[in-house]
């Protein structure tokens, strides 16, 4: 044997025998130190080299000599604190669990570093997931699903094979604590030092945001950092409306009032349906540079202000730094005018439906027992030969079908933004292709319904002219629309009737609540339809008014709307066709003609009227055709569906709390 090659040949030899000695010992439970202390490097299960973690931080350990260089002459901080990753959430993991491309101490070279966090927790989670104390591990795995749809997760536009940011970029591995823990709270004051190694022009403007100095210098965790309004994991692209989205919704974890008044305007509702075409938090106070009205250099400073609004509104003058940005209409001591106003509209609301449904009710009450006892009117629907009475002519029921779609327009695309919150109104809005098309239709829908009350109103001043020329008009006549005496009196009565204490009033052309179905609608145009201007043009208001309109125009121009569509599709359902003796439908509006038998217990004094008068023939008709009578009943049974539908909605919209 060569003289170089026995010494090695020799020491194989030794090595074999030492393994054959020592391998029936490997598993016995009182095995000699001596071999254990061989065994350590060894797995003799997997035949895989085991490097303990003693060995590791004999380098890593190592307080006097942190960092190392790399092969191209760049440092790196090799240090990890034994007791910080003892105390740390991977404390009981071994080092090479992480970093498995390590096979052997000392490295042959500087390692490269490979560490799956991803699969790991995946591969942990999928075996313990039905063990109580891996809990945790649930909420991790989430966060790793928002991770990998995020913008960190995407490939660098400057290196494609690296992505943006990964675990251990934004996470100190050696050091994660458990929820709660002082490490925790430690990495939370890191974190805008963290994200700014990455963005540095952002973290500079942090630094001198209130934000900022609160967690910089003062060491306040209670501040914002860049993962409270950014999210931990699911980051977005900043231009992106599912950031913008975020970063808003997120304000409101800490300035919970500032974001309910916020979302109680037209740029929280907008923002609410998941729409970013309008002011949103950091719009008005900056992004990461957030100070108070206080600081010279603030957005939201007196001299700044202005010119903040013009970013939007590029017509904006002085008058709009008097809008309450979040004005408060809850808040009595500070917001006094807005409190009374929504106390005032509230209570109109209240007021008005309790008294007519109570009015529905009892009345509905009073019919069904007629009708059980062979009483009231019956509509006699077999009888061919009819007469009817001409009730409306063809001008009237035109402007009352153009008006009801109008108005129903107008509830749909107007409380959508009024009931934001939920999901039927971010329903509807996308389904018509979102908050700026739906303002197109609700101001079309506005232009016409102004439209058909001016000419409607021009009509009724043509003819109240032309019957005071002929001598037949009179202001609190029988025919007159003018609430009278006699209507007090007909309430009265109606409600003896509806105790049974009394017969049931007799009417002339108008009843007192036809009346008011007539009169709301004047309240209702002059209120919605002058909130609704100022609304509609904004700028041009601020010249005459101060900005604070905007707020009383935005409560008001809701509450009463509601009323209406409460109102309409339910009172004045009922009065018109859900009463028995109209159930389910009266097609009068679109006929224009009432059978004569109906329009005299209706309106008894103006058929006795006309009778004496001898004039009852000249408004008496034929019965309409059967093609005009399924069109109406079509017609009729549409726009019933429809205002029910809307009903609904805005009922559960009532009754749902925004989250």
């Amino acid at each position: 044997m060569p003289r170089r090659i026995a010494p090695v040949a020799m020491t194989c030899l030794w090595a074999a025998a030492l393994m054959l000695f020592i391998a029936p010992f490997a598993h016995a439970e009182n095995s000699d130190p001596a071999v254990e202390g061989v065994l350590q490097y060894f797995d003799l299960e997997t035949r895989e080299r085991i490097i303990p973690d003693e060995r590791c931080l004999t380098c890593h350990g190592d307080e006097d000599q942190k960092t190392d260089v790399r092969d191209d002459g760049s440092p790196v901080d090799i240090y990890v604190e034994h007791g910080r990753l003892d105390a740390s959430v991977h404390g009981e993991h071994s080092c090479t669990d992480c970093h498995t491309t390590i096979d052997r101490v000392p490295h042959r070279e500087a390692p490269q570093v490979v560490v799956g966090c991803v699969e790991c927790h995946k591969e942990m989670w999928a075996e313990h997931k039905d063990d109580p104390e891996y809990e945790r591990l649930e909420v991790v795995n989430k966060e790793i699903e928002n991770f990998m749809g995020s913008v960190h997760a995407s490939p660098s536009k400057l290196d494609e094979s690296r992505t943006n940011a990964t675990c251990y970029d934004c996470h100190d591995a050696h050091n994660i604590g458990e929820l709660g823990s002082q490490q925790r709270a430690e990495q939370r004051l890191k974190n805008p030092e963290i994200c700014g190694s990455c963005h540095e022009d952002e973290l500079a403007e942090y630094r001198d945001s209130d934000h900022g100095r609160a967690v910089l210098e003062e060491g306040d965790s209670d501040a914002a950092v860049c993962s409270d309004c950014h999210t931990t994991h699911a980051i977005t692209e900043p231009e992106g409306d599912a950031a913008k989205l975020a970063i808003t919704k997120n304000c409101g974890d800490c300035h919970e009032d500032a974001q309910r008044t916020y979302f109680a305007s037209y740029h929280g509702q907008v923002h609410r349906l998941g729409y970013t075409n309008t002011a949103k938090c950091h719009d008005c106070h900056g992004g990461h540079g957030v100070k108070g009205e206080d600081d010279p250099t603030s957005e939201i400073h007196a001299d700044n202000r202005l010119e903040n609004c013009q970013t939007c509104h590029e017509s904006a003058n002085a008058n709009f730094l008097a809008f309450l940005p979040h004005g408060d209409a809850d808040d009595p001591e500070n917001y006094p005018g807005l409190w009374f106003a929504k106390r005032f509209m509230q209570a109109l609301i209240i007021g008005v439906i309790a008294f007519f449904w109570l009015h529905v009710l009892l009345w509905l009450f009073r019919e069904v027992v007629e009708r059980f006892q062979g009483r009231g009117f019956i509509e006699d629907l077999d009888n061919p030969d009819k007469v009817y009475f001409r009730r409306f002519s063809a001008t009237w029921r035109w402007i009352h079908g153009l008006f009801a779609i109008s108005t129903m327009t107008l509830i749909l695309t107007g409380t959508t933004l009024l009931f934001s919150h939920t999901d039927w109104a971010k329903a509807v809005v996308a389904f018509l292709g979102g908050p700026q098309v739906e303002g197109i239709i609700h101001r079309t829908a506005a232009i016409i319904w102004l439209a058909i009350f001016a000419v409607h109103l021009t009509i009724a001043l043509i003819n109240i002219q032309r019957k005071r020329k002929l001598g037949t008009f009179e202001w609190f006549g029988g025919t007159s629309m003018l609430p009278s005496w006699k209507d007090l009196e007909d309430l009265r009565d109606m409600f003896k009737w509806f105790f049974g204490r009394g017969p049931r009033p007799k009417f002339c052309h108008w009843t007192y609540w036809q009346k008011f179905d007539y009169w709301a609608p004047f309240w209702g145009t002059a209120v919605i339809g002058t909130t609704g201007l100022i609304l509609f043009a904004p700028e041009k208001t601020a010249l005459l008014l101060p900005g604070s309109v905007f707020n009383f125009a935005t409560l008001i121009h809701a509450e009463e709307a509601l009323l209406a569509a409460i109102f309409l599709n339910s009172v004045h359902f009922f009065n018109v066709h859900f009463r028995p003796e109209r159930f389910p439908m009266s097609t009068t509006i679109f006929t224009g003609a009432i059978p004569i038998e109906e329009f005299k217990h209706d309106h008894r004094l103006e058929y006795e009227r006309l009778v004496e008068r001898g004039e009852l023939e000249k408004h008496l008709v034929k019965r309409p055709s059967r093609r005009a009578e399924l069109a109406s009943s079509f017609i009729t049974s549409v726009l019933i569906m429809a205002g029910l539908a809307l009903l609904t909605l805005v009922l559960i919209g009532v009754m749902t709390t925004p989250n």
